[in-house]
């Protein structure tokens, strides 16, 4: 029997992604598409790509609830905090891919994103939807913070090394580049393509919102209070991040012997990717680049993959880790699927490939 979901926002790219992705699992069946300003329209008007007969919807939770069993949120940020309060009643599975879930302390959502948290108890009962960090929490998990695009590049290109005694936690730098969609199906001025189109430049600088995500899950990592230094930039493509991560070392003479073989070991040239290999052996959609290739967003464009690769410069006593993602899949809708995935017990590649490896 094919599970039932439901896309809720299904207008905007990531919702695109996400039916695009969903038409070709075999073990699921799109029940309901949600859409405000295009409700009562037929899908291929707004995505001529996917010829199907279904028709945008209003959201009506009372109705959904019937129609599906796994819900699917591409709803702004501030809406989904009720629409996954209610689902979560209705005894439904959520997968949100709002911000609204992702940070566990609700002052620091309410310091980020300008509002109060309405539900802080359901806020502790979701589970932060990286697989590479989280797996058997997603597997039986009800509510799904599904991760923003820019931590989900920040976070699986530095999560290995955050354990390790040389690393100065308080040195992050994290220097990221997203192409336009990041900005979601938005037409204001900015992401018209006269002014994008042969211009980079930077944005939020020290506020954009996805810095207390990052903050919060390297902490989680270390176990320690973590704050980076995050800036993103808009750059004059459709679609994908890279993000290059820079951090410091401390001065070994700090560590003891035991320390010093343990840190050396880890962060000595080819013994770094070394690390990197084994902590993501066996992920699926993490490929850890061999030494003397770069990721680049053309290499995953379309896919679910992160590509890394990792560097030590002997001149500054530093890592320089640098990952790519398209940031509407492995960003968004291929993670979300990717958990549905572990929720459910199918394939974790199911809807996602095929892939061919990387050459």
């Amino acid at each position: 029997m094919l599970l039932k979901v439901a896309i809720l926002g299904g207008s905007g790219y990531t919702g695109g992604e996400l039916i695009r992705l969903l038409l070709n699992h075999s073990q699921v069946k799109i029940t309901a598409i949600t859409s405000e300003r295009s409700a009562g329209k037929p899908v291929y008007l707004l995505f001529p790509n996917l010829r199907i007969s279904d028709r945008f919807e209003h959201v009506d939770v009372k109705k959904l609830v019937e129609k599906a069993d796994l819900f699917f949120l591409c709803l702004p940020h501030k809406t989904s905090q009720d629409v996954v309060y209610q689902l979560y009643k209705a005894g439904k599975k959520v997968i949100d891919l709002s911000a609204d879930y992702r940070i566990k302390d609700p002052s620091v959502y309410e310091e980020w994103y300008k509002t109060p948290h309405l539900y802080p108890a359901l806020l502790k009962k979701a589970v932060y939807g990286l697989p590479e960090l989280y797996r058997k929490k997603i597997k039986n998990a009800r509510i799904i913070a599904n991760p923003g695009c820019y931590p989900t590049s920040a976070i699986l290109g530095i999560a290995p090394a955050m354990k390790n005694p040389a690393v100065d936690i308080d040195s992050i730098i994290v220097d990221s580049k997203s192409g336009v969609s990041g900005a979601g199906r938005n037409p204001d001025l900015p992401f018209m393509f006269s002014e994008a189109n042969e211009s980079v430049k930077a944005y939020a600088v020290t506020t954009h919102r996805h810095t207390p995500e990052i903050e919060q899950e390297l902490s989680f990592i270390s176990k320690k209070d973590v704050k980076v230094n995050f800036t993103p930039h808009l750059i004059p493509m459709d679609r994908g991040i890279l993000s290059t991560i820079y951090v410091k070392l401390k001065n070994r003479k700090q560590f003891t012997p035991a320390l010093l073989s343990e840190a050396g070991r880890a962060l000595d040239g080819s013994q770094l990717n070394e690390l990197y290999q084994k902590f993501y052996a066996k992920e699926p959609f993490v490929r850890v680049l061999k030494s003397g290739k770069y990721p680049n967003t053309k290499a995953v464009k379309g896919t679910n993959f992160c590509d890394i690769a990792v560097f030590f410069d002997k001149r500054k006593n530093s890592l320089i880790i640098v990952s790519a993602i398209d940031n509407l899949l492995k960003g968004a809708s291929g993670q979300a699927v990717q958990n549905m995935n572990i929720m459910y017990g199918f394939e974790e590649t199911e809807g996602l490939k095929p892939f061919a490896p990387y050459p």
